[in-house]
């Protein structure tokens, strides 16, 4: 299937919806691993809005990225909850496991605010992290 097929397909899931175009902007993100310039301009003729439009939203998500980033990534807390149950002493240590091996990208709020440091690997949310903890996720990843 062809990337505009495959785009076509996406739009139509979202048919109907109300403000469609962050739930689409997610799944091109998912399916292609990146929101690129011939993505933005596809969406912005099929959903009557200018490529400007479109790109704005893309934009100002963290989320979305115009270039696929194969490695696997985690997602480390860094809320102000996460900082009181002691986030920062764990991100050095991580950083230096993960190499360019796998991304380690921050995030603010998991909603694990009780349970932090928390972080995410695939759909996988993992709690009460310690240094050791982590080390082992980024292994995993």
């Amino acid at each position: 299937m062809s990337d505009a097929a495959r785009l076509d397909e996406i739009i139509a899931a979202h048919a109907g919806r109300e403000g469609p175009l962050l739930p689409i902007l997610h799944d091109v993100q998912h399916a292609f691993g990146c929101v690129d310039a011939a993505a933005e301009a596809h969406l912005a003729h099929a959903l009557n809005l200018s490529r400007a439009e479109v790109h704005g939203v893309v934009s100002f998500y963290h989320d979305f990225t115009a270039e696929p980033d194969r490695r696997p990534c985690i997602e480390l807390c860094r809320a102000e909850a996460c900082q009181a149950r002691g986030v920062e002493a764990l991100v050095g240590a991580a950083e230096a496991a993960a190499g360019s091996r796998v991304k380690l990208k921050t995030v603010y709020c998991l909603g694990l605010c009780s349970a932090g440091p928390a972080a995410r690997l695939g759909d996988q949310v993992h709690a009460r992290l310690d240094q050791a903890a982590l080390l082992a996720l980024v292994q995993s990843a």
